[in-house]
């Protein structure tokens, strides 16, 4: 799986070069073992390395590639925009554009900021809470992944409503002390948070439903506790779909479900496997950033023309009548086939499912938190992540990561990949 360049191979090259081979952790498959191998090109749903072996991707670049690899919508558009400049420095119309199709399409967003990333969204919007609020504690639930900025890079304290602890070295044990990290789904322990540290709370974030534990969505009543507890604390509720922000339904998750949150994160399908984000929320509070207020945010490639045209691409299509129907569909399909076929062969597994995102877990129950997701049989994900990428399947290379489905994934791609899954695990 890996090109030679002389005497030595890519994976040789590159671990000499990057720390651990590679310029993301998860690209390593330290989590389930062996080398990865390198991509050259990519067509709709299928990866082609560099030795011409095609994989059928259920990773899709962790979520942005809702219409596949090179879709030719999005292509054009890059095109066109690359021929006319790739930088500014000064504003463009479709800056514009994007912002008010997002502002119309999420009604938390009556004025957004684009950034790169959305590490680079979820930190400005815990600023903006804390320059709202005057507070300095934010609350974040176990096992979710907000960016890797100093306040999230926090894990649980020894107690429900402790204060946290570093997650990272180099996070300084004062910044952890100022979040609050409790279990997913555990409304008890969220609320037993605020009577204890209420009146310091500047914000919650939370997935609407949690991607980076694996998919865990929320039990009934959950994302309802948190919007009570935070307007009666006087918190602001920062909802990331950084992940689920057009992935689940077209547009927010949580306003799907009948809520408003105060601030909210986008990034990922925005920007079509370009790197765009995007935060945004109430009027009153994005009038507090510069140059009208006093929080600081800025970008040099913020609103980047070719990146913010691929996302306007991709939005386009995805607005589309029946899209997620469709898409959610074939999902269904994928994650019931996998379980019957698992359970077929004597096995414990269980998946979750929340549009076109999903997790299969060795554990016989779905889990509802981080705790239930550690539980499940991770040597058993090793082996099974193995057997799928020999029958030229790739699965996320973690246990604790989602699989996307793009619409470029056919009726025959999902029955090629159960067919793969039933031989994996006649062997597990």
């Amino acid at each position: 799986m890996q090109s030679e360049t002389g005497r030595e191979s890519l994976w040789e090259r590159a671990t000499r070069i990057f720390p651990g081979g590679v310029n993301s952790p998860v690209r390593s498959f330290r989590g389930v073992g062996g080398q990865p191998f390198f991509v050259r090109e990519a067509h709709d749903a299928y990866l082609v390395d560099e030795t011409g072996r095609s994989y059928l991707d259920y990773v899709m670049g962790y979520g942005p590639l809702i219409l596949g690899h090179a879709h030719r919508q999005v292509v054009k558009a890059v095109r066109e925009q690359a021929q006319r400049g790739l930088a500014y420095g000064v504003p463009t119309q479709l800056e514009v554009e994007m912002g008010e199709f997002l502002s119309a399409s999420v009604r938390t967003a009556e004025m957004l900021r684009l950034v790169n990333s959305g590490t680079e969204a979820t930190m400005t919007a815990l600023r903006i809470a804390r320059g709202v609020t005057g507070r300095r504690l934010v609350v974040k639930f176990a096992g979710s992944y907000h960016g890797h900025h100093d306040s999230l890079l926090i894990k649980a304290g020894s107690g429900a409503a402790t204060l946290g602890v570093p997650d990272s070295a180099g996070v300084p044990p004062e910044i952890a002390a100022l979040t609050l990290t409790v279990p997913y789904n555990d409304a008890e322990a969220l609320r037993a948070v605020f009577q204890q540290y209420g009146r310091d709370i500047a914000a919650v974030i939370a997935e609407p439903v949690a991607g980076n534990m694996g998919t865990v969505p929320p039990v009934a009543g959950f994302l309802e506790t948190i919007r009570a507890l935070t307007q009666q604390y006087g918190a602001l509720w920062v909802s990331d779909e950084v992940m689920t922000g057009y992935r689940v339904n077209f547009g927010s998750v949580a306003e799907s479900r009948g809520l408003n949150p105060d601030l909210i994160t986008l990034a990922k399908v925005i920007g079509a496997g370009m790197p765009v984000g995007a935060y945004g929320g109430k009027r009153a509070y994005l009038e507090q950033v510069a140059p009208l207020g006093p929080v600081y945010q800025a970008g040099t490639f913020s609103g980047n023309p070719v990146a913010v045209a691929a996302g306007l691409a991709q939005l386009h299509v995805i607005a589309q009548e029946r899209f997620y129907l469709e898409l959610e569909e074939r999902t269904k399909t994928l994650a019931q086939g996998l379980v019957e076929r698992g359970r077929r062969h004597g096995l414990d597994v269980s998946v979750n499912q929340q549009g076109a995102m999903m997790t299969l877990f060795f554990r016989s129950t779905p889990p509802r938190n981080f705790a239930q997701v550690q539980q499940s049989d991770q040597d058993r994900y090793r082996r099974y992540f193995h057997g799928m990428l020999e029958r030229n399947v790739f699965m996320p290379p973690s246990p604790f990561e989602t699989a996307f489905i793009s619409s470029a994934h056919t009726d025959d791609d999902v029955e090629m990949t159960l067919a793969a899954a039933d031989a994996v695990f006649r062997t597990l």
